[in-house]
């Protein structure tokens, strides 16, 4: 059970890093280029938006790879691809809607975010990524669906190594700024998309079936694939909400100082969750086909084994930021004037903290999501994700006026903390996804 665990959490865990990693490459890019923590935060908001844009729209990698886990659990060969085709087509329309209303989105994203004119800039370079971004979302929950992980990895490693290296091209060698990492993307997400349809054809051709469009789009699938999305569409808005919100919350703070360390410290934490998601994904495509193949002994035994690595992963997350919290700082602050590395670092020692103790608390919130996305039991993701949500205003509210910062980290810890608790709960002790692998 272990090597089936690490062989779909592993390539995740790779293909999840490159992710968090470019983030910190870019953002290190750009901090390089301009030596200004003002660049830096002006980043972080466009990255925000076209977060919460793509994060929106990752129901479809969620709502598919669970129902084509099962699918593939049960052997149904003419399903999972019928569910690829279910997959492209709501991407697709998605992905052309995003774009054609660009101009109305980025206007209100950007006074939302309070974007400046750096950040309209990148926004109007980078959405014309966003087809082929929503794409590979669908592409990749149909692999993941299939229990392969060798493929997405290939792909994230592919779009994020040529991101960064067009990213240096256009910055460095023709001073594009942040929209040079914009137009990076660009380039990267279509040579993605060119790259895992060519994957598709070249080492599924065994298992793809011969359907007709109409009949993989007839009303009774598409209305079981929509009322799970439905759900996922709803928990990912409030989770997303929470994300945007936090940069915006920072930008709000009137201390660039404070933006650029919480953007920091959010890119550590997604770190983190992109490598304790490798372990979520396993557990994901595994609930899923195990639930297919009403196998529960072998459901328990990998979902105890996932609980395990989770927390190692967490353990090694804490271990990094404790210790090498201020050489991780420095890395982003190399063309910076001393007072204004030593402003930044001061102010990074007051909520390091955080961030070294959300790791623990998150690990088990972060693989259960997996665990009820290939369960299918996304009514339980939304309504845990609702309350949790509306506790994390709360929180944050409430208690600005009286700790500032340090209010929007304890929202978001306890935000954290309410999934696990919630979904448990609400899942009867996970007693409803057993019931799911029952014959």
């Amino acid at each position: 059970m272990n090597k089936e665990i690490f062989r779909i959490a592993v390539p995740n865990i790779i293909s999840n890093i490159s992710v968090p990693l470019m983030g910190l490459i870019s953002t290190a890019i750009v901090g390089n280029w301009s030596g200004s923590a003002q660049v830096i935060g002006s980043l972080a908001v466009g990255v925000s938006i076209f977060n919460f844009i793509y994060w929106n729209c990752s129901f479809v990698r969620m709502g598919t790879s669970g129902l084509t886990a099962q699918a593939f659990g049960a052997n149904d060969f003419h399903e999972t691809t019928a569910m690829l085709a279910r997959s492209v087509v709501v991407s697709l329309v998605l992905g052309i809607l995003v774009f054609v209303f660009q101009r109305p989105l980025g206007e209100l994203s950007l006074w939302l975010m309070n974007g400046d004119e750096m950040v309209a800039e990148y926004f109007y370079a980078r959405v014309w990524a966003v087809p082929a971004g929503i794409l590979l979302f669908g592409l990749y929950g149909w692999f993941t669906g299939m229990q392969n992980a060798v493929i997405p990895m290939t792909t994230s490693l592919v779009v994020n190594t040529l991101h960064i290296i067009v990213s240096y091209i256009f910055v460095f060698s023709y001073d594009m700024g942040i929209v040079g990492i914009a137009y990076a993307s660009v380039v990267a997400q279509w040579v993605g998309l060119v790259l895992a349809v060519s994957l598709i054809a070249i080492f599924f051709r065994k298992t793809l079936r011969p359907i007709k469009l109409i009949e993989a789009l007839n009303l009774g699938a598409m209305r079981e694939f929509f009322v799970v999305n439905g759900d996922i569409i709803v928990r990912t808005f409030c989770n997303v909400g929470v994300y945007t919100f936090f940069t915006a919350a920072s930008a709000r703070m009137g201390d660039a100082a404070i933006l650029a360390v919480n953007t920091i410290l959010m890119q550590l934490l997604m770190l983190f969750s992109y490598m304790n998601d490798g372990f979520a994904y396993a557990a994901e495509a595994m609930t899923g086909r195990f639930i297919g193949a009403k196998d529960l002994a072998s459901l328990r035994r990998c979902l105890k084994l996932c609980v395990i690595w989770t927390f190692a992963t967490a353990a090694i997350a804490i271990s990094l930021y404790l210790f090498g919290w201020r050489e991780i700082f420095s890395l982003f602050m190399t063309s910076s004037s001393e007072e204004e590395i030593a402003r930044i670092l001061e102010v990074a020692g007051r909520y390091v903290g955080w961030i070294v103790a959300i790791p623990f608390f998150a690990a088990l919130p972060f693989m259960l999501d997996g665990v009820m996305a290939g369960a299918t039991l996304t009514r339980v993701m939304r309504n845990s994700m609702l309350v949790a949500t509306i506790a994390f205003f709360a929180i944050y509210y409430a208690l600005l006026p009286v700790i500032g910062n340090d209010a929007l980290w304890l929202a978001f810890t306890m935000y954290i903390i309410l999934r696990l608790v919630l979904q448990y709960f609400m899942a009867h002790r996970l007693n409803d996804i057993y019931a799911k692998a029952v014959r």
